[in-house]
């Protein structure tokens, strides 16, 4: 019994790190050591507010710094109304937390910054007259985000939980969010079922270690120790931790850019 519990312990063990060991040995997930010379320049995704006077939501993801790089991203909403001459960024910041005991930080800001070095990458564009009638219903639910006296890197709540809680209180979004957006299944200690990020199905969660996801746009997903195993059917995806989705596939669809041509 003492053997296969040792081989057990072992299997569980590969299975939790091959895919964070190998992120961090291909350079999928880089490591960088000091974030004070990292980059934190614009990416050039986000489109120029003269150039685009419509309403803009965007949502992106970048590796989160360090270590924690190999298994997670971080994630952050921005949001530009019809006319305005720049972006609001809504976003969960750990040293914010440590520092003042408040983690919630709503800044107008370069939306589409590099996370200290790490490429963003875009989960969600939605432009136009969908996006203006959903920036306010944004706005009220990032004051109602119950942890912004609270912080935690695993297995949250952190900077996923709090997209997800956005994207939960406002389904038309549609936002369906990385295996790689670690917590973004912690649901409270109180609460253990609740719609799935993307507003099309439903999921079960203890304590973001451990739960089930069943949903349309994210397909199933297995949460083990806060890491997402799973299967996308309508896009012939695994999603892996550490790797996440693959093939990789970019959420932001023509379908949420088609309303910047609605009249």
């Amino acid at each position: 019994m003492q053997a296969w519990r040792r081989r057990f312990f072992l299997l569980l063990i590969l299975v939790l790190f091959a895919g964070p060991l190998a992120a961090a040995a291909t350079g999928l997930a880089e490591v960088r050591n000091d974030w004070r010379t990292a980059s934190r320049d614009s990416a050039g995704i986000a489109p120029d507010p003269a150039a685009a006077p419509e309403a803009i939501i965007q949502v992106y993801g970048a590796r989160a710094f360090g270590w924690r790089g190999a298994f997670a991203v971080h994630t952050w909403i921005s949001a530009k109304p019809a006319g305005a001459p720049g972006y609001t960024v809504y976003q969960v910041v750990g040293w914010r937390y440590w520092q003042s005991g408040h983690a919630v930080s709503v800044q107008h800001d370069i939306p589409d910054r590099r996370w200290y070095g790490a490429m963003p990458e875009l989960y969600l564009d939605l432009r136009g007259p969908r996006a203006e009638g959903l920036i306010g219903r944004i706005e009220a639910a990032v004051e109602r985000y119950p942890y912004d006296g609270l912080y935690r890197t695993w297995p949250g709540p952190n900077s996923n939980t709090f997209t997800a809680f956005v994207a939960r209180a406002v389904p038309e979004l549609g936002l369906e969010l990385p295996p790689t957006a670690v917590g973004k299944d912690y649901l409270g200690s109180a609460t253990f079922a609740a719609p799935s990020p993307s507003g099309s199905g439903y999921q079960v969660s203890l304590f973001g270690l451990l739960g089930i996801l069943a949903a349309v746009d994210e397909g199933l997903e297995i949460n083990l120790l806060g890491l997402t195993f799973g299967l996308d059917p309508l896009d012939f995806a695994v999603k892996l931790p550490g790797l996440g989705r693959l093939p990789a596939l970019n959420t932001a669809t023509p379908d949420g850019l088609a309303e910047a041509d609605t009249p």
